[in-house]
């Protein structure tokens, strides 16, 4: 009853994999990092089969390349690098794992390792160094970047747009009010005493960016 349940899940490619870490960093100078684990959890309540590729298998040793992992348990899948040549230096390589239930061949999941050989392991002081000073610059940047705008509006002087909306308020201005008699502007052009307000208070702020500027 529990397989029929469960089989709807297991499409081919979909299982989640929980591999850990994701990226695997050998130093040369270092010996004790030549050897290193990966850990396969197996959340699920079926068991696992599992097998690692590589895509340069003779460049390391996987040990129990294949094998199986129980329901709610974890795995330990040692991996030795072999050939700590310079010429390898910064190449970067792959593990895939995959796995499958252990009633059938066809994986259902999988998961990609990257793997790394450096020549020597960085100082974490020197790290952290770089972290700060890039950090800094980037901040530099930034506020370079949010300065020189407002360093290129206050060198231009008030844009034409600016101008040209504080001629249309004054020009608003100066046009009759509406009620007004014995005027020979077309009564199409009278504006009410709100408009004159609202033209009013953009004047006034215009005439305050213009002072800014």
């Amino acid at each position: 009853m529990q397989q029929q349940k469960r089989q709807p899940e297991l499409v081919e490619g979909n299982l989640p994999v929980f591999l850990f870490p994701t990226e695997l960093i050998f130093y040369a100078d270092d010996q004790s990092t030549h050897k290193q684990v990966l850990t396969l959890y197996n959340p699920y309540e079926f068991a696992l089969k599992f097998k690692v590729l590589c895509t340069t298998p003779n460049k390391y040793v996987v040990v129990d390349a294949a094998g199986a992992v129980k329901p709610q348990c974890c795995v330990d899948i040692v991996i030795r690098h072999r050939d700590v040549r310079p010429c390898h230096y910064g190449v970067i390589d792959k593990f895939r794992l995959q796995v499958s239930e252990q009633s059938q061949r066809k994986a259902l999941g999988r998961k990609e390792v990257i793997a790394t050989l450096l020549p020597a392991a960085k100082d974490p002081k020197e790290e952290e160094e770089k972290r700060i000073t890039a950090h800094l610059a980037e901040s530099v940047f930034f506020e370079q970047a949010l300065c020189q705008p407002e360093n290129r509006i206050a060198s231009s002087g008030p844009s034409l747009l600016t101008v040209f909306l504080g001629i249309v308020c004054i020009a608003a201005l100066m046009l009759p009010t509406l009620g007004e008699g014995g005027s020979l502007v077309p009564l199409y052009l009278h504006l009410s005493v709100n408009q004159k307000l609202v033209a009013a208070y953009v004047l006034g702020l215009i005439t305050m960016v213009i002072l800014r500027t």
